[in-house]
C-alpha cells in the first residue's frame, strides 16, 4: 500500500519509544521495560529492540497490574538496570543524531523519567532531546474541546488505531508512532520539524497552566503549587 500522500515527509521514519516502570514519579520511579523502533511512512516497524531491567527496588503490585512484570520476573530475567538504561539512552541519541524524530506519547513522563535514572546510575543524559513528536500534546492542541479521557488507549481508537496490548512499551510506542502519523492526515500541522517541536513546547506549557487552573479549582491542588509544563524534560 503506498504510503498517504498528505503525510508530511518527516513522519515517514520515525523513531519510536515508550517506557514501562515502578510507579508514575520521573524522580524516585524506576525503568522496568522499554522499547526504542523505527516506523516506516506506513507504520509498519522496520527496526525494534525491546528491554527488560530489574529495577533494583521492588516492583508495587499496582505497576505490575498495569504492565504485567513482577518483582520476581524482573530480578529473573532482567539485565541490570544500569546497562539498560544505558542503552536506550543510546538508542534514541543515535536516532536523533540522524535527525529521525522520536515519537513519545506523553513525552515529558518518559524522557523526565529516563533523564532522572541516567543522573543516578551516572550516565550523560539527553540534553534538550530533538525533535521529539508528542500526540497527546498534538491532539489537545488541535481538538482541545473533544470530551473524556486522553489515554494513548483512548485517543488511539478516536484515531482508528488499532492497539493490542496496552501497556506493553512495544505495543504503546508503535501505537503512539501511528497516532502520530494519523494526527498528521488529519490536521495541518506545522510544516518543519523544528517548528513543531518548538510549538509543543508552548502548547504543553499552556495546557499545564489550563490543568493546573482546573485541579486548584476542584480543590486537587493547593492555589500555591502548579503542574510543570516543561516539555519534553520537566525541570523537576
Amino acid at each position: 500500500m503506498p504510503a498517504d500522500p498528505a503525510l508530511p515527509t518527516w513522519l515517514t521514519r520515525v523513531g519510536v519509544f515508550d517506557l514501562e516502570t515502578t510507579g508514575v514519579d520521573v524522580e524516585s520511579d524506576r525503568v522496568v521495560t522499554a522499547h526504542v523502533g523505527v516506523l516506516d511512512a506506513n507504520g509498519r516497524e522496520i527496526a525494534a529492540r525491546d528491554w527488560l531491567a530489574d529495577p533494583g527496588i521492588l516492583i508495587p503490585d499496582g505497576a505490575t497490574a498495569v504492565h504485567g512484570i513482577t518483582t520476581e520476573q524482573a530480578r529473573r530475567a532482567g539485565r541490570p538496570v544500569r546497562e539498560v538504561v544505558a542503552e536506550v539512552t543510546a538508542a534514541l541519541r543515535s536516532l536523533l543524531d540522524q535527525g529521525v524524530p522520536i515519537v513519545a506519547y506523553n513525552a515529558s513522563y518518559d524522557f523526565s523519567l529516563l533523564a532522572h535514572e541516567c543522573v543516578r546510575h551516572g550516565i550523560p543524559p539527553l540534553v534538550s532531546p530533538s525533535p521529539i513528536i508528542d500526540p497527546l500534546v498534538i491532539d489537545k492542541a488541535y481538538d482541545r474541546y473533544r470530551r473524556g479521557k486522553r489515554t494513548l488507549e483512548v485517543v488511539a481508537a478516536h484515531y482508528a488505531v488499532p492497539l493490542e496490548g496496552a501497556h506493553d512499551a512495544s505495543a504503546d510506542a508503535v501505537a503512539a508512532g501511528r497516532v502520530a502519523q494519523a494526527l498528521a492526515r488529519q490536521f495541518r500541522l506545522p510544516q518543519t520539524l523544528s517548528e513543531l517541536h518548538t510549538r509543543q513546547i508552548g502548547w504543553a506549557r499552556s495546557q499545564a497552566e489550563s490543568l493546573t487552573e482546573y485541579f486548584i479549582s476542584v480543590g486537587r491542588l493547593d492555589p500555591e503549587d502548579a503542574l510543570d509544563g516543561t516539555w519534553p524534560v520537566r525541570n523537576s
